[in-house]
């Protein structure tokens, strides 16, 4: 017997791993579809212009996901119909977006998803003092401000308007930019106006401020906020825009929208849970004013806002809402958390297939290493088969001739150490059928007996055993 060279050893060991080894590689490779890519460094946010609510609630989420080693991209734009237009737009590299309530939902941009919805976005309806209004429907046959044309304003005033009955046929509806209302409204070139502004924005105090016009109190506010379920009651209290002044004089109905914060749904789930924690974190915080004030509409802790009536919420904000970050970016850097997540989708099915194939893997080795031994079982059982009593002299000289040959192959069998016990356990056995038959040999024939150890192999297997050794 020789002991395997370090070539058959390699050889063994390759024809016995090989299958493992693909097993593993088949396993990684599917594990790797459903692995998410890094996420990006760098992200690109529509805003609105850089006095606007938006952009600086942007430059907010940007000091916050910066500490985790992203940057955020504030597009500047000109309002939420841009925004809608960018982050639809597949050339574009704007990922997220704010828009109005009532801009857009999931049936005409079924690829937008929700992160929340984020602060109140008051519909003003200002009239002049000399032509009192409380209902939408009492503007037929007046001169209307609605926004300039293409903006935000403009669309949910004329959709509210002709849900009223007031359509461009009825009444006159004028497109005018926003700093241009007092003057219109004081100077009688118009009974009524829309704007969608915060309750901070210039126009808005110049508004209140003037003698000659007042806000409509919206007797319809409930079932404005029915029909269309992007609209909020909003009740402004006596006296809460100013109360040195009492403005306004009494307690004013108005519906407002809610401002949303939507994703692409191809941006990265990473960066989704992180925008959402950026969202948490910033509306967190205390909506105070310098003096220690409230802000005019909404309640400190009421925002951000998880029901969403146009988009469906992101699975992965929905996560962030329901049970906080994930578990390790609680403990992780925020990169060093996203690559371990996505090292788990591959770690979790290599280990579940890797554990058997360790298993596997030496038992085939051995196997294969004990089919070479065994199978010489195989012919010894058929030699002793082709024999019995009866058999004649030629008979068994040709069946002693076959166990030499067998002994002969056996001793040129390259086998590890750790096998060798079978490898001696198998000469012997060698020994013993040639014995036997040796024995029956005597008994019927009447012959010496054969001795392996003294008559040695056939003349014909002289060579075969010096080629072999």
């Amino acid at each position: 017997m020789k002991a395997i060279s370090s070539r058959g050893h390699i050889r063994e060991l390759l024809w016995s791993s090989g299958p493992a080894i693909l097993l593993l590689a088949l396993t990684v490779w599917i594990a790797s579809r459903f692995v998410t890519p890094a996420p990006p460094q760098t992200i690109v946010i529509a805003a609105a212009s850089k006095e606007s609510p938006y952009y600086r609630l942007a430059e907010q989420y940007r000091q916050f996901v910066a500490a985790s080693g992203v940057t955020l991209d504030i597009r500047e734009t000109s309002g939420s119909l841009e925004n809608l237009k960018l982050i639809t737009d597949k050339t574009s590299d704007v990922a997220l977006a704010f828009l109005q309530g009532g801009l857009a939902s999931a049936h005409d941009a079924p690829q937008l998803r929700s992160i929340g919805r984020l602060f109140y976005e008051p519909l003003w309806i200002f009239y002049r003092v000399d032509a009192p209004f409380s209902r939408l429907s009492d503007l037929v046959g007046k001169r209307v401000l609605v926004g300039p044309d293409g903006s935000g304003t403009n669309q949910l005033a004329t959709r509210l308007l002709a849900a009223s009955g007031v359509t461009a046929t009825s009444a006159t509806l004028i497109n005018m930019e926003l700093p241009d209302y007092v003057e219109t409204l004081e100077s009688g070139k118009a009974e009524a106006g829309f704007l969608v502004l915060a309750p901070e924005a210039k126009t808005v105090a110049r508004l209140f401020n003037s003698s000659r016009v007042r806000l409509m109190n919206l007797s319809q506010a409930d079932a404005y906020s029915q029909r269309f379920p992007f609209l909020s009651r909003v009740d402004l209290k006596q006296g809460v825009y100013d109360l040195a002044r009492n403005i306004p004089t009494v307690d004013t109905a108005l519906v407002a929208t809610m401002a949303a914060l939507v994703v692409r749904d191809d941006l990265n789930s990473a960066l989704v849970n992180l925008m959402t924690q950026a969202v948490i974190d910033v509306h967190a915080l205390p909506a105070l004013g310098p003096k220690g004030e409230a802000g005019v509409l909404g309640r400190v802790g009421q925002f951000p806002v998880t029901v969403d009536p146009e988009f469906p919420l992101a699975p992965d904000a929905a996560r962030v809402y329901k049970s906080g970050p994930p578990f390790l970016q609680r403990y992780l850097p925020f990169w060093l958390a996203t690559l371990a997540d996505r090292m788990i989708v591959l770690l979790v099915p290599l280990l579940g297939v890797g554990l058997p194939l360790v298993r596997f893997a030496p038992m085939l080795y051995t196997w294969r290493i004990r089919r070479r031994i065994f199978r010489w079982y195989g012919e010894l059982r058929k030699v002793e088969a082709t024999v019995t009593p009866d058999s004649s002299t030629e008979e068994f000289d040709q069946a002693f001739a076959r166990i030499d040959r067998i002994e002969s192959t056996v001793d040129g069998l390259s086998i590890p150490l750790g096998f060798s016990n079978q490898v001696y356990d198998l000469r012997e056995h060698i020994n013993l059928v040639r014995r036997r038959l040796s024995a029956i040999r005597v008994q019927n024939h009447h012959v010496e007996p054969r001795s392996a150890a003294a008559a040695g192999p056939a003349p014909e297997l002289v060579a075969v055993r010096q080629k072999a050794t």
